[in-house]
């Protein structure tokens, strides 16, 4: 479970304090987006395949709420800094906006452990639904402070602050023409708590259900198949009156992980460590994921078009330099993987 610093929450009924705490949570979605990237392209061509359907829908679901971040700081005057040296996230460590309570955030190939300590601890809801496995079961601990709660903390000063919190220009948010299905210009009250239960939704389900209102997995649960090995399914022997967490079951089609099947890649992995070769593909990539920074930040000040350009570099630019760079031997036992370096 992600946990977040008492400061963030000391000042969300001033303005300046809830600017703030949105910067704050635009560096934490981003953030996770080199984490399941990693992940995602520590997987050989044809291996794994549904585990790694699941974690790049998670990563292009972090680009939406990152966008919806970004919108919500913009309608409240805020001003989003991203394009910076200091907006990267350092690998390994605690992510932005948390202290680290056992979670280490890092760069690391997948595993089922991976997925277990990690990709769930940053997805877990306030309040998981544990479901039944068949045959394998886990119980995780339930703890306070979730980014979840956050969130419902930011709409509620949303809500007390009014209609006299949006001052911000209309033309700094990213609208539904990008290529970001959900996405949501925050122009109001109503849209902004409506951008805002987009990300708890997508990420943490809600309290009756492992779904969002598009009837989606939420995050947690898409990794937990992953950790158990199977489907989420609805349990059709379940009676219409059972409580949430007797409705599903891990019990569909399996989510077979072949080890075999994922490069042997370092964990946070520095581009001025490795050899001639790796270090240039590992800095060309490095560019082209400064350079997609570059098109957020114009994109979310003012050029909303510019959001293609950075999705674009996301989905064609960087998936195929990243397959050069994990082919690359760095050792008799390892290969290089992308470094997420900011570079100019």
């Amino acid at each position: 479970m992600l946990y977040l610093r008492s400061e963030l929450f000391a000042d969300l009924d001033s303005i300046t304090g809830l600017r703030v705490a949105l910067q704050k949570a635009i560096e934490l979605e981003h953030a996770t987006i080199p984490l399941y990237l990693y992940a995602f392209y520590s997987i050989r061509p044809g291996a794994n395949a549904p585990i790694a359907r699941i974690i790049l829908s998670v990563a292009m679901e972090e680009m939406l709420h990152f966008a919806l971040a970004c919108n919500l700081l913009n309608a409240i005057g805020g001003t989003p800094v991203i394009d910076d040296p200091s907006f990267m996230p350092v690998f390994p460590g605690p992510l932005p906006g948390t202290v680290q309570h056992g979670l280490v955030a890092r760069l690391a190939p997948i595993s089922r452990e991976l997925v277990k300590d990690v990709f769930m601890e940053i997805e877990e809801p306030e309040d998981p639904l544990q479901f039944p496995t068949r045959p394998l079961d886990i119980t995780l601990d339930s703890r306070p402070t979730t980014i979840g709660q956050f969130y419902r903390r930011i709409r509620d000063h949303i809500k007390a602050g009014g209609s006299g919190l949006f001052i911000g220009p209309a033309n700094r948010q990213i609208t539904a023409d990008a290529a970001l299905p959900g996405m949501v210009a925050v122009t109001d009250i109503t849209t902004a708590l409506q951008a805002i239960d987009t990300i708890v939704e997508q990420g943490e389900g809600t309290d009756q259900a492992p779904i969002d209102r598009e009837d989606d997995l939420a995050h947690y649960y898409k990794f937990a198949q992953i950790y158990h090995g199977r489907r989420l399914i609805a349990d059709a022997s379940a009676p219409p009156t059972a409580p949430p967490d007797q409705r599903y079951v891990y019990g569909g089609a399996p989510i077979t992980f072949d080890p075999a099947g994922v490069y042997p890649l370092p964990t946070n992995p520095r581009a001025a460590s490795y050899p001639e070769e790796a270090r240039e593909r590992a800095e060309e990539f490095n560019r082209a994921y400064t350079r997609m920074l570059g098109h957020l930040q114009r994109a979310t000040t003012g050029n909303p078009s510019e959001m293609g350009l950075a999705i674009g570099i996301m989905k064609y630019e960087l998936g195929p330099l990243a397959k050069q760079i994990v082919r690359i031997p760095i050792s008799e036992t390892q290969n290089a993987g992308p470094t997420f370096e900011y570079t100019r």
